[in-house]
């Protein structure tokens, strides 16, 4: 088993109509398309891991992520309805005749289904090793909607059934009497070569089913699929694969909150007049949700790299200590932790720039304003929907004192 070659094959073309740039933008903090290589990086059975793209911004993102992009994939096979067959023929193709490779398995992980259990991969391979009459395996959940129930309207004649074969009359049967559907994903895909080389088919004839959990099941063609699927993939007690660690949830005890200044509690910008003097924009939702926690007994500090009158002044009226010009945040924190001997992991930091990444490891919670540093936001355990000086760490304030009153409820 240890010289069987299982080849996964990252799908990722360059263009995309309803959310463009849709493999490499952002998503939970990480491209899109890293979700689908960590899942061929992380299985057990999968030997190469290779992307197919006909762009070369993706191909590099693919890279950085861990994946081969031995070549790009010609523009003729990149277009709107091409199938998957003609892909995956080209890929087998290339590697059959520049490195004479020829995988005894393939798997597809398509980047458009990136909520993955975390043995999605190696379950849909070893089903196929398992069952020598099998072509392929397939992702699948059951069906949210019973196919015999569904009807087919032609022109202005009446309906008549999707199915017509089953119990008489399925779609007048309760739920329960009928057969139960299932309803394919892009999760998971495992084909034997010879499928697609000798069959021209990407399933083969007999096709076995791996049932995933309804849970994981996302497609995202839509803006409104993107949001619901990084609402999905930012629940920490969702065990799925990830390009980094799994994000950890906020603690159940909060000591201290560490907060960035520029960008966290402002929108990053500054007004100079013509005598130099600076001035930055704070909302004030943000100082009465910091005024409620101070309220509540919670810690706070803010650890700015700059040294300014103005970020004085805000925090003097805010009644949290500052600590300026700090070049060094992580062994400030480490100080601030020290000295108030305060257990690292009931502490939260609020960050938005690189500078900020290095405190991310030394608390329990690192979070992240929604217009932070796509490395910031990639590191970050908790990314908010708002913006610095927006409402970003009212956001976070809400969110800390509903556990202060959980807690309060609970004793």
């Amino acid at each position: 088993m240890s010289d069987l070659e299982v080849l996964a094959v990252i799908p990722a073309r360059g263009g995309s109509r309803s959310i463009p740039r849709k493999n490499i933008r952002p998503f939970a903090g990480h491209p899109l398309l890293a979700y689908s290589i960590s899942a061929g990086l992380q299985s057990k059975r999968v030997t190469r891991v290779i992307a197919s793209t006909d762009d070369g911004e993706i191909a590099e993102v693919a890279r950085s992520y861990g994946a081969e992009v031995p070549f790009l994939r010609p523009a003729e096979l990149a277009q709107d309805h091409t199938t998957d067959l003609p892909v995956f023929q080209h890929v087998l193709d290339w590697l059959r005749r520049e490195e004479k490779y020829v995988p005894e398995i393939v798997v597809q992980l398509r980047p458009t289904s990136p909520i993955r259990p975390l043995d999605c991969v190696d379950r849909a391979v070893e089903i196929l090793l398992e069952h020598a009459e099998a072509d392929s395996v397939r992702g699948v959940v059951p069906s949210g909607q019973n196919p015999y129930k569904m009807w087919v309207i032609q022109g202005s004649a009446s309906m008549t059934p999707l199915i017509s074969d089953g119990p008489p009359e399925a779609y007048n049967r309760p739920r329960q009497e009928l057969p139960p559907t299932y309803w394919q994903t892009g999760h998971i895909e495992a084909i034997r070569t010879g499928t697609i080389t000798d069959q021209a088919s990407m399933s083969g004839g007999v096709i076995l089913p791996l049932v995933l959990d309804t849970r994981y099941a996302i497609d995202i063609d839509t803006p409104e699929d993107w949001k619901r699927g990084e609402q999905l993939a930012e629940q920490a007690q969702l065990d799925m694969v990830r390009p980094g660690q799994a994000p950890r949830p906020l603690p159940e005890l909060v000591e201290l909150l560490v907060l960035d200044f520029d960008g966290v509690l402002t929108d990053d910008r500054v007004w100079v007049n013509e005598r130099g003097d600076e001035s930055v924009a704070a909302h004030r939702g943000d100082g009465y949700g910091l005024a409620q926690l101070r309220k509540a007994g919670l810690q706070m500090i803010v650890i700015s790299r700059e040294e300014n009158e103005v970020v004085a002044a805000r925090c003097e009226k805010l009644g949290i200590p500052v600590m300026q010009g700090i070049k060094d945040k992580a062994s400030a924190l480490r100080e601030v932790l020290e000295r108030g001997k305060i257990e690292p992991s009931r502490a939260v930091y609020v960050g938005n720039d690189v500078n900020d990444l290095a405190c991310f490891p030394l608390v329990g919670c690192a979070v992240a304003v929604s217009d932070a540093h796509p490395q910031v936001l990639a590191a970050a355990d908790i990314r908010l929907s708002r913006t610095g000086g927006h409402g970003a760490v009212r956001e976070l304030c809400d969110q800390l004192l509903e556990r202060v009153k959980d807690k309060e409820r609970n004793d």
